[in-house]
């Protein structure tokens, strides 16, 4: 091997060689940084939510079977049971059909014996539904009842009237409907609204019953406060399975979940402010979804 003839390829400049050189340590330096640095820190992290929440699922799954056979139980007015309600509590269509025809006269039941002499259901089954049944107040007087069928003798929107204030969780539609702006429609949106949440806690709830104008929800606020604090069965945020607290009109699905991974990762949740730091919670109502939390 003739090595002058090689030596003709290896001979540089100063510059080329302090560049050789520069280029050297860059290589080196580039091959520590792939051995020593950790790249996949998002990647792990999010291995562990996934697990951390697989875990939390199957917690859930297994609260679900022990809660299996025991169904919640809501009371209702009978004088506006639905057809399907009706049925699923075991009246037949005829015994329905009684019942609304009733109503189409502009009447209202005000007893379990009064409901069973309409309806014509059996013993066995109205002592079965009877314990469900909530009349309004207005029931316990029968004068106060006369004077109401005289007073609203149609379902169409009514006139603003005088009344003194009260418990808007213990109004009934007939209540609601007595204010201007708001007929049978609005009335049954609002009940529902209290169905869902069990009851009010804050007349600026009404800014989430959908179809309200501003106008009558402050006709609303005039006539109607939380005048006692509701029994409310609290959800215990930190016990509360995924599709339990999904279930929450305040929360649905999405912040649901990003509720439960936060649980697991970070322990139990202490109080609003916890919540607060959430992606998607909505701080705006943050003092009105504390009422119905438990920590």
């Amino acid at each position: 091997m003739n090595f002058k003839t090689l030596k003709i390829y290896f001979n540089f400049t100063n510059q080329q060689r302090t560049g050789v050189v520069i280029l050297f340590f860059i290589i080196v330096l580039l091959q520590l940084m792939y051995f020593f640095l950790d790249f996949n820190s998002d990647y792990n992290d999010s291995i562990e939510k996934q697990q951390w929440l697989s875990m939390q699922l199957e917690i859930d799954s297994l609260k679900e079977i022990e809660n299996i056979g025991k169904p919640k139980i809501y009371l209702f007015n009978p004088n506006f049971i639905s057809d399907y309600k009706g049925y699923k509590l075991g009246m037949s269509l005829k015994e329905i059909d009684r019942l609304l025809a009733f109503r189409k006269e502009n009447k209202y039941v005000s007893s379990a014996k009064e409901f069973q002499n309409i309806t014509k259901v059996s013993d066995s089954l109205l002592n079965t539904m009877s314990p469900l049944f909530k009349f309004p107040d207005w029931v316990n007087n029968k004068k106060a009842l006369k004077t109401y069928n005289k007073e609203f003798p149609s379902k169409s929107f009514s006139k603003k009237e005088k009344f003194t204030i009260m418990d808007i969780n213990d109004a009934s539609q007939e209540d609601f409907m007595k204010i201007k702006g708001i007929g049978e429609a609005l009335s049954l949106r609002i009940i529902k609204q209290k169905e869902i949440l069990k009851a009010f806690v804050s007349m600026e709830q009404m800014n989430d019953v959908w179809g309200l104008s501003p106008e009558v929800i402050t006709e609303l606020k005039s006539h109607f406060k939380v005048l006692n604090s509701p029994k409310i069965n609290k959800i215990k945020i930190n016990d509360v399975s995924l599709k339990e607290l999904a279930l929450f009109s305040y929360f649905r699905y999405t912040l649901a979940k990003q509720i439960i991974t936060y649980r697991s990762m970070n322990g139990n949740i202490k109080n609003i402010e916890d919540l607060s730091k959430i992606k998607g919670f909505p701080v705006e109502k943050a003092n009105i979804i504390a009422l119905y939390l438990e920590f």
